[in-house]
C-alpha cells in the first residue's frame, strides 16, 4: 500500500493473520492489556471498511456499508487510516472507562452515564472498524460497574474515616493551642509569655481549617487569651514608672534599716533582721535598673560591714563552732538515711525533726558548712520530688484520659475481633488476618496503656 505508514504497515500485517477470526472483546481485559485496545478491535482495515474510487471512505457493517466521510488532498490508505484512528480514540475511551470503573475511582451515577453517552457516540461514529465488536463491549460496561460499585463506596468509606481522623487530630491540636494560650492569661512574664503567643499564633495558622462554626468558637477563646494578656501587659507597662517610684521608696526605707544596724554587736538577732530586710528587698520588687544598682550597692555596703564585724568575732569563736560543725556532720549520716524514700510520710516528717535540730545548732564555719548543705538539700530535692510524684499519680484528669484510652482500645480490639470472626465465617480468611493482626497490634498499645494507668493505682 503506496504511502502508508510504518506504523499502519505493521498493524495491517499483523492484523491480517487475524482474518477469518471471530473477535471477543472484554472491556476489563482490555483495560488490563498492554496492547493498544482499540487495535484489538480494529483488526484489518480492509475487513471493516474500505475507499470508493471517488475517494469516499465507507465502513463495513452486518447491515451493510455506511459512507463515513472521506478525505481530501490524500491516498486512499491516509483516507482509511484517518477514519480508522476515529475508531479508535472511542475504542481507547471504552477501554479507559472501563479501567476507572475497576479501579472504584469512579462514581457508579457518572459511569452509567459515560456509558450512555458512548452508546450515542458509537451509534452515530464515522470511523472504520468493529462497530458491532465495539457496541458489545459497551454494553458489557453496566455489568462492570455493579460488579465493582462495591469497591467504589468502600474507597469512600475509607476517605471519610481518614478525613475524620485529620478532623480529629487538627481539633485537639487546635484545642492545646488555644489551652496554652489561656493558661498565659495570668502570665507576668511579659517578654516569655509574648514570645509564646506569637509561636502560638503561628501554630494557629499553621493548623489545618476546622469547620467554620468550630474554627470560630476556638478562635474567640484564642483571641480573647490575646486579648487579655495584651491588655494586662500594656496596663503594666503604662503603670511601670509609678511602680518603678514605689520600688525606689521602699528600698530607699530598707537603706536606712539597714545602715542603722551596721555597727550593731547582736550577731545573731541582726543577721536575723538583715536576713528579713533581704527578704522584704526582693519582696519589693524590680525597680529602675539605675536606681536598683544604687540602692541594692548602699544596702550591700551596710550589710557587708556588719557581717564582717560578725565574722571577725566568730573567729574568736573558733572552738565552738567547730563543736557546731560537729553536730552537723553528726546528723548528715541520719538525714541521708532517709533515702531512698519509701514512705513518703515517714520520711518528711523525720526529715522536719532532724531539720529542726539542724536549725537549732549554733553557728558554723561558713565554707566547712557549705558541703554539708549541700548534702542536705539533696536530700530535700528528693522529698520535693517524690511529693510532686505523688501528685502526679493522683492527677484525677490525667488518670481519666489514662482510663479513656484503655477503655478506647478495649472496644477497638473487640471490634476487631467480631470482624475477624465474621470474615473468617463467610470465607474471607484475608480479612480475617487483617483484623485479627489489627486486633493484636492494639492489644500492645493496650497493655502499655494498662501500665500507665496501673500507676496512678
Amino acid at each position: 500500500m503506496t504511502g502508508i505508514s510504518a506504523v499502519q504497515n505493521e498493524r495491517l500485517t499483523a492484523n491480517r493473520a487475524t482474518k477469518g477470526r471471530t473477535m471477543e472483546i472484554n472491556p476489563t481485559e482490555l483495560a488490563k492489556s498492554q496492547v493498544s485496545a482499540a487495535s484489538a478491535l480494529i483488526g484489518d482495515p480492509s475487513k471493516f471498511g474500505r475507499v470508493g474510487e471517488d475517494g469516499t471512505v465507507y465502513v463495513i457493517t452486518s447491515n451493510g456499508e455506511r459512507a463515513v466521510g472521506s478525505y481530501p488532498g490524500k491516498s486512499h490508505e491516509e483516507a482509511l487510516a484517518y477514519f480508522v484512528r476515529k475508531f479508535e480514540a472511542v475504542a481507547s475511551e471504552v477501554a479507559l472507562l472501563a479501567a476507572r470503573i475497576k479501579s472504584g475511582a469512579m462514581v457508579p451515577s457518572d459511569a452509567y452515564e459515560a456509558v450512555s453517552k458512548l452508546r450515542e457516540q458509537i451509534l452515530n461514529l464515522n470511523g472504520v472498524g468493529d462497530l458491532a465488536t465495539l457496541a458489545s463491549s459497551v454494553e458489557q460496561l453496566p455489568g462492570l460497574i455493579a460488579e465493582h460499585e462495591g469497591a467504589y463506596h468502600e474507597r469512600k468509606a475509607i476517605e471519610a474515616a481518614v478525613r475524620e481522623a485529620k478532623k480529629a487530630a487538627a481539633l485537639l491540636e487546635k484545642q492545646k493551642i488555644v489551652e496554652g494560650a489561656e493558661s498565659l492569661i495570668d502570665s507576668t512574664s511579659w517578654k516569655v509569655s509574648s514570645e509564646k503567643l506569637k509561636e502560638l499564633l503561628a501554630a494557629w495558622k499553621a493548623a489545618p481549617r476546622l469547620d467554620k462554626e468550630t474554627d470560630g468558637d476556638l478562635w474567640k477563646r484564642f483571641s480573647a487569651a490575646r486579648n487579655k494578656f495584651d491588655k494586662r501587659r500594656r496596663t503594666h507597662f503604662a503603670n511601670l514608672d509609678t511602680a518603678h517610684k514605689e520600688v525606689a521608696a521602699k528600698k530607699e526605707e530598707l537603706v536606712k534599716k539597714a545602715q542603722a544596724l551596721m555597727n550593731s554587736k547582736e550577731w545573731l538577732a541582726t543577721a536575723n533582721k538583715y536576713k528579713s530586710l533581704m527578704a522584704d528587698w526582693k519582696a519589693a520588687g524590680r525597680g529602675k535598673a539605675s536606681s536598683d544598682t544604687k540602692l541594692w550597692t548602699q544596702f550591700k555596703e551596710a550589710q557587708d560591714t556588719f557581717f564582717a564585724a560578725k565574722n571577725a568575732d566568730l573567729e574568736k569563736r573558733e572552738g565552738a563552732m567547730t563543736e557546731n560543725l560537729a553536730k552537723r556532720q553528726a546528723l548528715i549520716p541520719q538525714i541521708e538515711a532517709l533515702l531512698p524514700i519509701t514512705d513518703l510520710d515517714k520520711a518528711r516528717k523525720e526529715f522536719r525533726e532532724l531539720m529542726n535540730q539542724w536549725s537549732k545548732i549554733g553557728i558554723t564555719d561558713r565554707n566547712k558548712r557549705a558541703e554539708l548543705d549541700s548534702r542536705v538539700d539533696k536530700v530535700s530535692e528528693a522529698i520535693k520530688e517524690a511529693e510532686a510524684e505523688k501528685w502526679r499519680r493522683s492527677d484525677p484528669s490525667a488518670k481519666a484520659r489514662a482510663h479513656d484510652v484503655v477503655q478506647q482500645l478495649t472496644k477497638a480490639i473487640a471490634a476487631y475481633e467480631e470482624a475477624a470472626a465474621k470474615a473468617l465465617a463467610a470465607g474471607n480468611h484475608k480479612k480475617a488476618e487483617e483484623a485479627r493482626t489489627a486486633a493484636e497490634a492494639r492489644r500492645s498499645w493496650l497493655n502499655q496503656a494498662e501500665q500507665g494507668l496501673a500507676e496512678f493505682n
